[in-house]
């Protein structure tokens, strides 16, 4: 994909020399983002994008934000995160899980500009981390994909083996087998967080494989594309609702809103009250949302997501409950016993059942 890097202003200040209150002082405060993708890829760098210019819209004049999309994580975010920083941003989001060391490294340089970095588990004393349990949402997206299936076969495009994704594998696998017993997950690695190409031809090998059910932890539309050409296959939409593809193939989604952070962490840079601090959210506080459960799921079906969708939500139900075992027949949980939130942090094994190996 070309990339395209610029930076773009989407709400300055009325007035420059207007004064806000807060111990930021005069003038709007310059909040930056860097994204990985474009803001139109229709998912995960969408759902931020939008969730910032909701942001700049509940402040106001009294924001000012940029971005730049497009940015390869590595040398070139670093990069990006530096210009950024050299032109006076008060608060810089970097929102790619690859971003982590750079934003590391440029926050060392810049101890006056606050960092948030998204998924990732790094912290400095002007970098906070932040990240949504998707795993609660692909619980929710496993149960219906095991419920409807017909060929009981269910693929999954993975993007990187990073514990985020791991851990959305192992939960969306979990559900689908509990729904249905019979259900087997085909896995494939794309090693990319966006590539309509590559997503493409996953999509196209998993259903040639049999799978009538799709679940992706990629950026793009193209595999809701691919299924629609096939036909009696089911997609779900990853990061943003992605519902130009409902009812069929796209049966509901998981949703990223980062807009009440965004504007909490803002205003916390205003009121002079920022601090470090890691953040991990999901469906009870609203960071993770999902999407709209379409007609073309039985209607005791979509009661059944919508119990368990209320039942994380209110903290009678973990997606991780016991009893389970790690993929080679190992005992992990208990009957009853929960995962906690240091090893589902550094998840990097499969649930049993699952077959295939986790990429190093």
């Amino acid at each position: 994909m070309k990339k395209r890097t610029f930076l773009a202003t989407v709400a300055a200040a009325a007035m420059a020399t207007a004064a806000f209150g807060g111990s930021h002082g005069d003038g709007p405060v310059k909040v930056g983002f860097i994204y990985v993708g474009p803001i139109n890829d229709g998912g995960w760098t969408q759902a931020h994008h939008h969730s910032a210019t909701q942001m700049a819209e509940h402040f106001g004049d009294k924001v000012e934000l940029v971005y730049q999309e497009s940015v390869q994580e590595g040398a070139d975010s670093e990069r990006a995160m530096t210009q950024m920083a050299l032109q006076g941003a008060d608060i810089i989001f970097t929102t790619s899980f690859g971003y982590m060391d750079p934003t590391i490294n440029v926050a060392a340089k810049f101890p006056d500009v606050k960092f948030e970095h998204a998924t990732g588990y790094k912290l400095a004393d002007n970098v906070s981390n932040y990240s949504a349990r998707f795993y609660e949402g692909r619980a929710i997206q496993g149960h219906i994909a095991g419920k409807m299936t017909k060929t009981n076969k269910i693929g999954y495009i993975a993007s990187f083996p990073i514990p985020e994704v791991i851990r959305g594998i192992n939960s969306a696998y979990i559900h689908a087998k509990k729904a249905n017993p019979d259900v087997e997950f085909a896995v494939i690695w794309a090693f990319t967080w966006l590539d309509p190409g590559k997503e493409a031809d996953a999509a196209n090998a998993l259903i040639e494989q049999g799978a009538d059910v799709i679940l992706q932890h990629t950026d793009t539309t193209a595999p809701h594309a691919a299924a629609q050409a096939k036909g009696n296959v089911i997609t779900f939409g990853q990061a943003s609702d992605m519902s130009e593809y409902a009812p069929m193939p796209r049966v509901s989604s998981i949703i990223d809103d980062w807009a009440p952070y965004y504007i909490a962490r803002v205003q916390a840079v205003m009121d002079g009250t920022w601090e470090s601090k890691a953040t991990w959210d999901g469906i009870g506080p609203g960071m993770v949302g999902i999407g709209e459960i379409s007609s073309a799921v039985p209607d005791d079906v979509k009661a059944e997501a919508l119990a368990m969708k209320e039942a994380i939500a209110n903290g009678s139900y973990h997606p991780f409950t016991g009893p389970l075992n790690k993929q080679d027949g190992s005992a992990w949980l208990a009957e009853g016993e929960i995962a906690d939130d240091g090893t589902l942090a550094g998840m990097n094994f499969y649930v049993e059942g699952l077959t295939g190996d986790i990429p190093n």
